[in-house]
């Protein structure tokens, strides 16, 4: 029967990602880069160039023309994102003596985390979870007030060209995420799975832009922001926006799981997981390079008490998401070793509660840096730029599995942030249920 149910409920899966797939016209990695870039914020001008003709002021600093970095950011932490381990919370193995399958755990395991036990010979487990993530900081600054500021070309030289122009930006990026997960034992010591996740991304950018006219004070017409409303029209303040959604399938995950070493205290595994680039990169649904992510788990018990250790490394392909997405030019996506330290228990016989510390470096990702721009008048605004640089992130999680009937599981889970670095979002709710056949 599960043979025949598994193919049946990954080809739903599919059909009901695909069917209720949705996006904007503006692909969602052209959004900061279209604000900022060259067909973005704009300052207007009435001066005029030696041939005669008028001029579009830009200004251009490391905020407009590598903003892009941002992509990159969002990307290395959806490369990231705990996906809810495909590992059932019932594992068997067989008695031999007794002819029969027996529970070879007394907890129902880890949420976010792996443990090392497979399922057993022909045992087959459907899953699916729903995570919502909000993200509130970019390496501890609020992306609900990220000041930058614009710098004409050539400001050195300075005259008109010390005009600067000062930015408050805030970003909004939600995404939802469910994922249908399906294992099957293949052997008692080997487990096939697939992650299938449903994405939605919600963004939006508004940036308020001042002219602080620093050298150009008698004549507003040089640099200016068309306001009807202003002096002369010569307005010294605009808004920018953009905004937009993306829904469709992510990238499917494949994972195969060995478990070499089994005792009734200790079990060891080793695993392999091939991410596919199902889902659309330019509007942040996958990442648009194929990765590969092996991995070792180990599992110790203690009656109800079951500690667990995981280490992995994950290797991402190139994708336009770290190179260009304007146009199409592909760069490497920063890859990340991850690992993970924690235990569940076996509360009660029906309730589990589960605990991790779940870290990862990503290395040589770009960073955002706050600084401070001075003018060649002596005036300071506040800036950012990008440099790349290796760092850590730190999160905790705690949850709950809960059997209420059957070989039926509800599962509860909060993963927090520990620390600051790279896009973060405080808190990420699960909820979820599995069922084991």
């Amino acid at each position: 029967m599960s043979r025949k149910l598994m193919p049946w409920a990954v080809g739903l899966v599919l059909s009901w990602a695909s069917g209720a797939a949705a996006q904007t016209p503006e692909k969602l990695a052209l959004l900061i880069p279209n604000l900022f870039g060259p067909d973005g914020l704009k300052v207007d001008s009435t001066a005029t160039l030696p041939d005669g003709s008028t001029h579009s002021a830009h200004f251009n600093n490391a905020f407009q023309s590598e903003f892009t970095q941002f992509n990159i950011a969002l990307a290395s932490q959806l490369a990231a994102v705990p996906l809810p381990s495909p590992a059932s919370g019932f594992t068997y193995t067989f008695d031999s003596s007794l002819g029969v399958f027996q529970r070879s755990t007394q907890s129902f395991g880890p949420i976010l985390a792996e443990r090392a036990e497979t399922i057993g010979r022909k045992k087959f487990t459907f899953g699916i979870t729903y995570q919502y993530f909000s993200f509130d900081t970019l390496e501890g600054a609020s992306l609900k007030d990220i000041q930058a500021t614009f710098t004409h070309d050539s400001y050195q030289l300075g005259g008109g060209r010390t005009d600067v122009v000062t930015t408050a930006n805030s970003i909004k990026a939600n995404v939802n995420q469910t994922v249908a997960f399906f294992t099957y034992g293949l052997t008692n010591r080997l487990d096939l799975s697939l992650a299938v996740p449903f994405v939605n991304v919600d963004m939006a950018v508004v940036s308020n832009a001042q002219i602080h006219r620093l050298g150009t004070a008698a004549n507003p017409a040089i640099h200016f922001f068309a306001d009807p409303s202003a002096p002369g029209g010569y307005g010294d303040q605009k808004q920018f926006a953009s905004s937009g959604s993306a829904s469709g399938i992510g990238d499917l995950v494949v994972r195969l799981k060995g478990n070499p070493v089994r005792s009734d205290s200790f079990s060891l595994a080793l695993g392999l997981d091939v991410r596919i680039p199902t889902g659309d990169e330019m509007n942040f649904l996958g990442l648009g390079a194929p990765g590969l992510k092996p991995f070792v788990a180990a599992s110790f018990s203690t009656g109800r008490f079951a500690p667990h250790l995981n280490a992995a490394y994950l290797w991402n392909g190139k994708s336009v998401l770290a190179g260009n997405p304007a146009t199409g030019q592909k760069a490497d996506l920063p890859d990340q070793f991850l690992y993970a330290a924690g235990f569940d228990i076996g509360a009660t016989k029906r309730l589990t509660l589960a605990f991790d510390f779940l870290g990862s470096w990503v290395i040589n990702s770009p960073r955002l840096v706050q600084q401070t721009f001075t003018a060649v008048t002596g005036d300071t605004f506040p800036q950012i730029s990008f440099k790349t640089g290796s760092y850590g992130i730190a999160n905790g999680s705690a949850g709950l599995k809960f059997n209420p009937v059957g070989k039926l599981l509800v599962d509860l889970n909060v993963l927090f942030g520990i620390n600051n670095t790279g896009l973060r979002d405080k808190v990420t709710p699960l909820v979820g249920i599995e069922y084991a056949f």
